[in-house]
């Protein structure tokens, strides 16, 4: 016991633990304090990617369902534009509840009852004044609805959305439209009092002489289509413009932007085509119907439509297919300037591979290594890593590497 000698620690081991205690505490209390402010900043960072890449609007796209009840949020208002008119006269009418149009039905001129805002109360109404089936009602009351034509016993319904282009947003924006067509009569109903397609048409029926005067209501039911499909034509050119512009800044910068753009366009042209193609059926129905509603000679204008429809199916797909190759145009960007980064790397890499073998040989650690006690053996094995050096860079130009 004599020989062995304990070394004491100057302060008592109680006190030590209780420091090394104190200051794992003050760790803790240090990383909670932090945690919080980390945390903000991935969600700043999570809200940044969100709304870059629109997440939002995927939840909007593919959230579509037309048999649920209830979905549709009634307007307290309602606005009914009504436009009687012949080939001599017109009159307009501007009135807030449906009883007023009474006096025009069945009056041997050609009614065009407008009615902006959907609401139960008002298609019951409709539909029972005019003799319509209640299975139009409820398509008209429904949301997301694919267009669609529906030939009844006395009237013709079709179902269709307008587009619009929100430069603001880059996104397309729908309204639902339904049209009844009787035998002297155009009922159309629509989503939103402040924005329409139709006011050319309006301008037309203050014409006189003007085909829309002097046609019936099949013509008049092919021009409220006709004004429709021709808008389509319009946001595909807001929708064209974006896609060049995208491409332009593909080539020029190619960055994490650009390929949000690329999804966000992308969800758009789903919005098209799912609005857009169905319509092509929808006016084949109405060149194949034999109904008494229209005359032979209308045919020919919806033959027309046909064909505008036809088109703009045909620039829906070119710009799908545009948007493939835009995104195999930001690929192979990306991975070209991956690569130019490698062969960099892989360059300098290879440059200074010499200079760290002849340093390696250099600093070993043996008596006897050539010309390390010389004056001139740093200089020379300088000279040797420079010369190797520029020998390589020759090569790797001549072989065009770089």
């Amino acid at each position: 016991m004599m020989g062995c000698a304990w070394a004491l620690p100057e302060e008592p081991i109680p006190n030590l633990l209780r420091k090394r205690k104190n200051r794992l505490l003050k760790s803790l209390h240090l990383l909670l304090q932090n945690f919080p402010v980390s945390l903000m900043t991935t969600t700043k960072y999570l809200k940044l990617i969100t709304g870059i890449f629109k997440t939002k609007r995927t939840r909007e796209i593919f959230r579509v369902n037309p048999t649920r009840e209830g979905a549709r949020a009634a307007p307290e208002h309602i606005v009914v534009n009504v436009f009687d008119f012949n080939k001599d006269t017109l009159q307009t009418r501007v009135f807030d509840k449906l009883e007023d149009c009474l006096a025009f039905k069945n009056n041997g001129n050609t009614t065009w009852i407008n009615i902006d805002g959907v609401r139960k109360i008002d298609v019951d109404y409709v539909c029972s004044l005019f003799d319509i089936h209640a299975l139009v009602a409820e398509d008209i009351l429904s949301i997301n609805q694919r267009p669609k034509m529906d030939e009844m016993e006395n009237h013709l319904f079709c179902l269709l959305n307008m587009l619009y282009f929100n430069e603001k947003e880059d996104a397309v924006e729908f309204e639902q439209v339904s049209i009844i067509l009787g035998k002297t009569y155009v009922v159309s109903f629509q989503e939103d009092p402040l924005r329409d397609v139709f006011n050319v048409l309006r301008d037309k029926l203050h014409v006189p002489g003007s085909k829309l005067r002097t046609g019936k209501a099949d013509y008049l039911c092919y021009a409220l289509l006709d004004a429709i499909v021709d808008h389509y034509y319009l946001v595909l050119e807001k929708l064209g413009e974006r896609i060049e512009v995208l491409e332009e800044e593909i080539i020029r910068y190619g960055n994490t932007r650009s390929l949000a753009q690329i999804s966000n366009l992308r969800k758009e042209l789903i919005v098209l085509k799912r609005n857009i193609a169905p319509v092509r059926e929808l006016i084949n129905g109405f060149i194949r119907s034999d109904s008494d509603l229209l005359e032979e000679r209308t045919t020919k204008y919806f033959k027309d439509i046909y064909d505008h429809i036809v088109q703009a199916n045909d620039l829906v797909e070119n710009y799908r297919d545009m948007m493939m190759t835009l995104q195999d145009l930001y690929i192979n960007k990306v991975n070209l300037k991956m690569n130019e980064v490698m062969k960099v790397m892989a360059i300098v890499t290879s440059l200074l591979a010499p200079a760290t073998v002849i340093g390696g040989v250099f600093g070993m650690n043996f008596q006897v290594i050539p010309l390390s006690h010389q004056a001139q053996g740093f200089y020379l094995a300088v000279g040797i890593m420079l010369a190797i050096t520029l020998i390589m860079v020759i090569i790797f130009r001549k072989r065009g590497w770089f």
